[in-house]
């Protein structure tokens, strides 16, 4: 080697020995650089909704642990507006580079991109699904002087006075409202939808009288249940809710494969390399999955099913269609 390098010295001029050096310096072909550690820095969670939600809190349970295991800052960034569409298309139109991920719901992934009429973002292509985070369950409810206490009674009642039954929702195109509509679909009944600004209006009138009955948030209505202010006829979800046991689902009602969840998950912007969501999604299950996270959850009416970035991708697929033909056969539109 050194009479290789005697020989160069006398037959190559300077600045070609230093063009060698330097080539000696790059990386073998065939041999891939390292990848840069992470996280290095500070990582956002988006929030496209208030502060306060069960999105929210979750975000929140989330972020401490990630911080925990991480060793860098995990900050929770409530971005509202446009039915979660202002926060999911900031964390769209973000580097992927796993610093900036998005708590995307079944609004803003399965039920916005068909009831707006545009859409700041694509929501089956600006995104890698990270992790399912929740499901809020939901309860079929009607205010006691509705003479049905059951799901079979209620839709007797309604074929026997089309249009006469009300209910209530947070608004047009929230999932109370589509579960309306798909329950309406799937019984042959006509049931007259009332919208509200919000689930605590609609809610109230409820217990009022006001309106009929309500496909409510568990985590809201609960205490009405509890006080004998609203009757439970069923969940909404796959199985039965920890917080009412005795309430029997919808499926259990007779109404089979009837399935309504108002689910939240983590995904990250369209090109993230797969091994940060692949980390990202073992913390998110890490973190939900510790005992006493577990029982304040359903405490407050939320489950948690594991779903890595492949399992949660397949997942809103089909939410996606299965509220696209809901959403056509009603003609549901953005308020």
């Amino acid at each position: 080697m050194t009479q290789i390098v005697r020989l160069l010295r006398r037959r190559l001029p300077p600045p070609t020995l230093l063009l060698l050096a330097l080539c000696s310096l790059l990386p073998l072909p065939g041999r891939a650089a390292e990848p840069a550690a992470w996280p290095t820095r500070a990582i956002r969670i988006v929030v496209p909704f208030p502060a306060g939600g069960y999105a929210d809190n979750l975000a929140r349970v989330i972020a401490t642990d990630m911080s925990n295991t991480f060793g860098q800052p995990v900050l929770v960034d409530n971005r509202p507006g446009a039915g979660g569409n202002i926060g999911a298309d900031l964390v769209a139109k973000s580097a992927p580079d796993g610093y900036t991920v998005v708590m995307g719901t079944i609004g803003t992934h399965a039920v916005n991109p068909w009831i707006y009429p545009r859409m700041p973002f694509n929501a089956a292509t600006d995104f890698a699904p990270v992790a399912f985070v929740a499901d809020a369950e939901s309860v079929l409810v009607v205010n006691p002087a509705v003479p049905a206490r059951s799901v079979q009674e209620l839709i007797a009642l309604a074929r026997a006075r089309p249009g006469d039954l009300t209910f209530a929702s947070g608004g047009p195109g929230t999932t109370g409202h589509l579960a309306g509509e798909l329950f309406k679909a799937v019984t042959h009944t006509f049931i007259t939808h009332i919208p509200y600004k919000g689930n605590v209006p609609a809610l109230t009138d409820l217990v009022a009288g006001q309106v009929s009955l309500s496909f409510a948030t568990l985590q809201p209505a609960l205490p009405f249940i509890t006080a004998g202010k609203l009757i439970p006829l069923a969940t909404l979800g796959t199985s039965r809710a920890a917080a009412l046991p005795a309430v029997p689902t919808l499926a259990e009602a007779g109404l089979k494969n009837f399935e309504v969840r108002n689910w939240t998950g983590m995904l990250a912007p369209a090109g993230t390399p797969a091994a940060i969501t692949q980390k990202l999604a073992q913390e998110v299950d890490k973190a939900l999955s510790a005992p006493a996270v577990r029982q304040t959850m359903a405490a407050q009416g939320l489950s948690y099913t594991k779903m890595g970035p492949e399992a949660f991708g397949q997942f809103i697929q089909s939410e996606s269609a299965k509220w696209a033909a809901v959403v056509k056969a009603a003609n549901v539109k953005a308020d």
